[in-house]
């Protein structure tokens, strides 16, 4: 998931330098919603692996 926040960053930099503004901004708005969403996944991943902890294997 990270790796289409990278792609739409990638995009909206190519589009900001050759000056399509309305694309780069569009690109770069959801750079960042993915990035969140991103961010959030792990967040709740990483809570619920603690909460619910692993049985040692034997």
């Amino acid at each position: 998931m990270l790796g289409w926040a990278v792609t739409f960053l990638v995009i909206a930099l190519i589009a900001a330098v050759l000056g399509f503004g309305g694309v780069a901004g569009t690109a770069m708005e959801a750079a960042k919603i993915i990035c969140f969403v991103a961010v959030a996944l792990f967040l709740i991943s990483a809570v619920m692996g603690a909460v619910r902890g692993r049985a040692p294997r034997l």
